[in-house]
């Protein structure tokens, strides 16, 4: 980077349209760049050597996107857009909801903003200052503020809010956070409601936290018969702009209307059908692009741009591989001195060294019941060497494998549960079963939940049948 100016373009909720993206490319191409890297909020960023402003600008002008030149005062909104048809979702929450809410954001905001299915755990829920989740009730959200200088845990408010409010509350939210360095999360609150007329409904129902089984995000995957997703990685999160080009191309040509960025920096293009199917590995394969990584590369989330966070997360996948451990479940944070805020399971936190003569030393710590969801982390160690890491990982697989077999096991016992005899029920047409154990978390049926108390509007979630459709199963 030494010798060039680092464009970061700002690509609300992670959602761009190929020719927008392709713009982007050639602007990146025009000034210098060969690739361009993937950011943890879902936005672009790719180095310049010619820092041509006029260029620039007419680029951004044309799509209606903002961008900075080696800046931070703004933040990307992150969105988990990017989850629908690739995991669980809440069934009001289609692509219109989203882009009308973030549409109706009409100002760039300095505070970082999550906008956030919970159903899902490719995006996480809790990396923003404001986090907007969604509630079971229909276009009701969530809110969630998450404040350094208020503490790590997140504060919710004891309302939910209409999705349509959600720009004016966190304008609302900005302005009064600048304005006022010493209020604390209640009087924020308090100043909300007596300035601000919002469409709110009294939150009965406790946020429930997706499981924190990791997704697999690449390769190409089934959504029906005749639709697929692909996911798309480079190790080294420089993706070539020559292949992304092609991409795009290729996105236009097939009538693929919009791609994804995730925060684990890949790209997702949903909506491929059967009979362009073939068309997309033949493109991968004339680029050498891998599409089978292992899930111990996939599962690492970290700061862009930081070589010694890649040398490092290199040495430890070759380590672990070589050992033939599994981490399945597990995901991992390298996390600098900055304030970067981890939401991985396991986090590996660099101790800067003012003598470089003195060796670099790393503490471990892991989330509570590994969940980062629930953003309290515990030490396992500290200032250890390089080399001794991978064997508290390996401990830490350990521990994490043995919790699940407990929680199994009080699964199987039943502690915490109802004694009851959960039943099943396959649909006649699709064959898709509704366990009582489970529930629905497609359409937000909890666990526990009888066949007889689904409402009559409960309709199967891969064919659409009526509830009178399923037959109990023996």
């Amino acid at each position: 980077m030494r010798g060039h100016d680092l464009v970061r373009v700002f690509v609300e909720g992670g959602i761009i349209s190929p020719g927008d993206f392709l713009k982007i490319i050639h602007t990146a191409k025009k000034l210098g760049a060969d690739f361009i890297h993937l950011g943890s909020r879902q936005d672009i960023l790719f180095p310049i050597s010619d820092n041509n402003k006029k260029v620039l600008d007419k680029t951004f002008y044309s799509i209606d996107v903002a961008y900075d030149i080696n800046e931070d005062d703004f933040q990307n909104i992150s969105s988990s857009y990017v989850s629908l048809d690739v995991m669980p979702s809440k069934k009001w929450l289609v692509p219109h909801i989203y882009h009308y809410i973030l549409d109706s954001f009409d100002y760039r905001p300095k505070l970082r903003i999550n906008i956030v299915d919970p159903s899902q755990s490719l995006v996480p829920l809790f990396t923003g200052n404001i986090n907007f989740i969604a509630a079971a009730h229909e276009n009701y959200w969530y809110v969630y503020l998450r404040f350094k200088r208020l503490g790590e845990a997140p504060w919710v408010m004891p309302v939910l809010v209409y999705g349509f409010d959600l720009a004016r509350l966190a304008k609302a939210i900005e302005k009064i956070y600048w304005a006022n360095s010493d209020f604390g999360y209640e009087e924020m609150y308090d100043q909300l409601m007596k300035e601000e007329k919002l469409n709110t409904q009294v939150s009965e129902d406790a946020l429930s936290y997706p499981d924190t089984t990791f997704p697999y995000y690449e390769g190409l995957n089934r959504i029906t018969d005749d639709k697929y997703w692909l996911g798309l990685y480079w190790r080294n999160n420089r993706f070539d702009i020559r292949y992304l080009e092609a991409i795009c191309h290729r996105c236009i040509d097939t009538n693929i209307g919009k791609m994804s960025l995730t925060p684990w920096k890949s790209i997702i293009i949903k909506g491929i059908r059967e009979r362009h199917r073939m068309g997309w590995e033949k493109l991968t394969g004339k680029y050498g692009i891998n599409l089978r990584h292992s899930s111990l590369e996939l599962n690492w989330h970290l700061p862009a741009l930081d070589m010694e966070a890649l040398e490092l997360k290199n040495y430890l996948v070759r380590t672990l591989d070589q050992q033939d451990i599994s981490t399945y479940g597990l995901t991992f944070t390298i996390k600098p001195t900055d304030d970067i805020v981890p939401f991985t399971s396991v986090v590996i936190e660099r101790n800067r060294e003012d003598n470089p003569e003195v060796q670099e030393t790393y503490n471990i710590l892991y989330s509570e019941e590994f969940n980062p969801n629930l953003t309290e982390y515990h030490y396992y160690a500290r200032d250890i060497a390089k080399e001794i890491i991978p064997a508290l990982l390996i401990e830490l697989s350990f521990m994490y494998y043995e919790q699940l077999e407990e929680g199994a096991k009080a699964k199987e016992k039943g502690e915490g549960k109802p004694d009851t005899n959960p039943s099943m029920y396959q649909c006649k047409e699709c064959l898709t079963v509704y366990d009582e154990s489970f529930g629905d978390a497609t359409a937000d049926i909890p666990e526990g939940t009888s066949f007889e108390a689904l409402p009559e509007t409960y309709c199967c979630t891969l064919c659409g049948t009526t509830k009178d459709s399923f037959i109990k199963m023996a």
